[in-house]
């Protein structure tokens, strides 16, 4: 059996447990993951409305790479992706933000197995989950329809939000 619908009913339900979390937080900042964070950021936003950027990934054969983002420094900022199944997108965003001076770093996902929670938290001031499986499965197992998206169509998404 499926965690969640799919990647906006993952975002919904992460909304609740981000809504916690950022209970202290003045202004924070959501930065999804292209492709597939954007969904999820959509249904986190449906819960607990707050400012959507995009976070470009360059996926590599050696990894993820995400650039620093200066104008972000002091603020306190969400990277939401689909989960975590190698983790090198939610290490590679880490390494960016932290370079870039952000105030407060949480990582919100649906899907985080207990073994890469215990080592992003050494790198985000928190990380939350819904769903935190013994081991690693391929994302894909969590989602009964796991849809998702390429990065056109998530750049329209984001470009359709208000600024942020």
């Amino acid at each position: 059996m499926s965690d969640f619908a799919n990647l906006r009913d993952g975002g919904r339900r992460l909304g609740p447990a981000l809504r916690a979390a950022l209970s202290a937080e003045s202004e924070p900042l959501i930065l999804a993951a292209i492709p597939n964070g954007v969904p999820v950021a959509l249904g986190v936003v449906e819960v607990l409305p707050l400012p959507v950027r995009g976070l470009p990934v360059d996926r590599r054969e050696d990894g993820a790479f995400v650039q620093p983002m200066p104008d972000l420094a002091g603020r306190c900022v969400v990277v939401v992706d689909d989960g975590v199944e190698t983790g090198a997108v939610a290490v590679a965003a880490a390494a960016a933000l932290r370079a870039s001076g952000v105030g407060r770093l949480v990582l919100a996902v649906p899907v985080c197995p207990r073994d890469a929670l215990a080592h992003l938290q050494h790198r985000y001031d928190l990380v939350v989950a819904v769903a935190k499986p013994m081991g690693r499965r391929s994302l894909t197992w969590h989602y009964a329809d796991f849809d998702t998206i390429d990065e056109p169509e998530a750049l329209r998404l984001i470009a359709a939000l208000p600024p942020a």
